[in-house]
């Protein structure tokens, strides 16, 4: 395997490369195999020469250029996006730090991807610039790490396995997430920003990222679930999760742009476990999930939960990302009456671990395997994981240890 051919001076650009998880990045990078064998061309980027310097060493990427940008600077984040054939970045929040990033990325037909869960930068991302991306032919992927893979990637195999073995695409899909871990200081920060524009509010559309034309008519069955429920395919309790307002609004917009079934609906939950004490967790994740919603939107508890928590460049251990894992067993029913299940899991703190993984093989797919990837070497526009990497990705996560298994 080579590089894709490419005229640009570097073929991966990681910016952002000196925050919590960027750090992560960089040590991943420097130590993938085929990085080290295939001479690589690549670069990181930040806003400080000597504290990338300091991370180049640390992590041992030596072998990697700096280059210094300003997010705000737009003659060189342009030059950036010009010398590159793919940027991953990891510089949140990405509605006060990317957006001139992606500019330049699609002007100049540079693939992007990220880790952003900012729905409502995403909206305006399509809005802007998805038509232009289709020209230039530039992949402009978001989500590409625990916010949204392992839901896009479990729509995807629920809908391929189905097609392949009963001829029928998937009425629904769902799934429950079980998870060990923590928050960076990053994750966080987007949050907070989140809620202090007040974009939160435009999180609650169900079809957010959709494509015009394909919001469902009848939205009930689409709404964010806000109580347990007891669910006989998972044989489990099951209470609202976090995530979902994000993962499900990515899932729709594949649905949409990859032809799912016409009404695809789409849910995911948090699994709690079976017997009376699981049903009373999953009653207290709903009930303390509802009152921390309405406390957030608080100024004054906000800025308390701010001051409490990690700050950007901040997070969890070593050791206890180390001791973190995700798994999210997946359900598809047919019209018909058929059924697949499958499950996406991985050791290592979803939020830290897991989405180094996640977001590092997906910015390889686009250097390495441009040729293989959904809509063929020019399909561009604002796509999501499964939509613009597709089997590509699933592949690579395989061979990087990550569980994606079907059930027989």
């Amino acid at each position: 395997m080579k590089p894709t051919a490419s005229s640009r001076q570097y073929d991966l650009v990681l910016y952002g490369a000196t925050g919590f998880v960027g750090r992560q990045t960089v040590a991943y990078l420097a130590h993938h195999p085929q990085v080290k064998s295939l001479g690589l061309k690549w670069a990181l980027a930040g806003r400080s020469a000597s504290k990338l310097q300091a991370i180049r060493q640390a992590c041992g990427a030596a072998r990697a250029g700096v280059l210094v940008a300003q997010a705000h600077d737009a003659n060189a984040i342009d030059e950036l996006a010009r010398s590159a054939a793919v940027v991953l970045s990891t510089a949140g929040p990405f509605a006060l730090y990317g957006s001139e990033l992606v500019s330049a990325c699609v002007r100049h037909g540079t693939h992007y991807v990220d880790i952003t869960g900012e729905t409502p930068w995403v909206k305006g991302l399509i809005a802007r610039h998805h038509a232009r991306a289709m020209e230039t032919g530039a992949r402009i992927i978001p989500f590409c790490g625990f916010d949204s893979i392992p839901s896009d990637i479990s729509a995807l195999l629920a809908n391929q396995t189905m097609w392949a073995r009963h001829g029928e695409k998937c009425a629904r899909v769902t799934a429950a997430f079980s998870i060990r871990g923590g928050f960076n200081g990053g994750t966080l920060a987007s949050m907070f920003n989140l809620m202090a524009t007040g974009q939160a509010r435009e999180v609650a559309d169900p079809f957010l990222l959709n494509p015009p034309g394909t919001r469902a008519t009848d939205t009930a069955a689409h709404r964010d679930p806000a109580f347990p429920v007891h669910d006989e395919d998972f044989k489990a309790w099951l209470g609202p999760f976090f995530m979902a307002p994000i993962n499900t609004r990515v899932v729709r917009r594949t649905a949409a742009l990859l032809g799912y079934a016409d009404g695809f609906r789409y849910q995911e939950y948090l699994r709690l476990g079976r017997g009376p004490a699981a049903a009373l967790a999953a009653g207290a994740l709903s009930a303390g999930s509802m009152v921390g919603q309405a406390a957030m939107k608080l100024a004054p508890l906000r800025k308390l939960a701010q001051a409490l928590a990690p700050g950007p460049g901040e997070g969890p251990s070593e050791a206890s990302m180390d001791g973190g894992s995700f798994s999210c067993q997946w359900v598809g029913h047919s019209a018909g009456g058929h059924t697949v299940r499958g499950m996406v899991a991985d050791q290592g703190d979803p939020g830290n671990r897991a989405t180094t993984k996640m977001v590092c093989e997906s910015a390889l797919a686009l250097v390495w395997q441009r040729d293989e990837l959904p809509g063929g070497p020019g399909h561009g526009g604002l796509l999501t994981p499964a939509s613009g990497l597709g089997d590509v990705l699933v592949q690579r996560l395989r061979a990087a240890g990550m569980t994606l298994q079907v059930d027989p």
